[in-house]
């Protein structure tokens, strides 16, 4: 059974490709990522890499573009929403998690992935295996304007002392000099940093999530047909095994498994 779903997914895959290949000839296509991101959406000179990014080639292939017609164009938290408005993207695939405030100027495809708020550890350290054991003493690190640590304070460890910085890499820092205790935010990004071959061994994530983070592809408001489109291709590259691949290759060696759900039930366009 698996087979024949990978076969079909194979094969409805390629028709679509081939129904579209004639209208993106000559066309870029752009689609919005982050940068920064390891593991999920990463820069390294003229090379993309990441889960998200994965994701991302597997639906503008399956759309009919070429590798040399997909253009990666950095796309920060606070400017995803215009970026779709002003059309400087046609996709977006940047841990974009899907809420109704952004359902109220964006659309969305998906969930192509359910992430979870988590703690990011010491391998070492082993008496941290959740939020409610971050205790008096204890340091908790986010970046600056964020409010997952805020959250851990308020609603599970009232004396876990704070410490902020501007970037996660920073964060991440400060954890393997011991500076801080434990890093928090969505699971997944957590497990991009405890992936690279410079952290193997030092850096674990708990696995333990306490919010749930439904990741969507960003598109124009009430785009019915392209949303459509982008969901055929979500479950094509479930179904035919891609993205259980692309979540290995990307951060498997972290030892992370995604959160219950995985891979998501995708909602339909409206």
């Amino acid at each position: 059974m698996k087979f024949v779903r990978k076969i079909m997914a194979a094969v409805a895959v390629a028709a679509l490709a081939v129904s579209l290949a004639a209208c993106s000839s000559e066309d870029t296509f752009n689609i919005g990522i982050k940068y920064d991101q390891p593991g999920l959406g990463m820069k390294e000179g003229a090379d993309y890499t990441g889960f998200d990014v994965a994701v991302a080639r597997y639906v503008a292939q399956g759309l009919g573009y070429s590798e040399d017609q997909i253009r990666f164009i950095e796309s920060p938290s606070a400017n995803r929403e215009n970026m779709i408005e002003a059309g400087q993207v046609d996709l977006i695939f940047a841990t974009y998690s899907i809420t109704d405030s952004r359902k109220e100027r964006v659309s969305f495809a998906g969930p192509y992935l359910i992430a979870g708020q988590d703690l990011l550890v010491r391998t070492e350290d082993t008496d941290i295996v959740g939020p409610e054991s971050l205790s008096a003493g204890r340091k908790l690190c986010s970046v600056t304007g964020s409010t997952p640590a805020q959250r851990v304070k308020d609603e599970y460890a009232q004396d876990v002392e704070l410490q902020e910085y501007t970037s996660y890499s920073q964060c991440v820092e400060a954890l393997l000099s011991g500076n801080v205790d434990a890093v928090t935010t969505d699971d997944i990004i957590l497990a991009g940093y405890a992936a690279l071959p410079q952290h193997e061994g030092k850096l674990k994530v708990v696995g333990q999530p306490f919010s749930e983070e439904r990741y969507g592809v960003g598109l124009k408001k009430g785009d019915v047909e392209l949303c459509t489109k982008v969901n055929e291709l979500l479950q094509a590259m479930i179904d035919d095994g891609s993205w259980e691949k692309a979540l290995q290759d990307n951060v498997g060696a972290s030892g992370y498994r995604p959160s219950e759900g995985n891979p998501p039930e995708l909602d339909a366009c409206a």
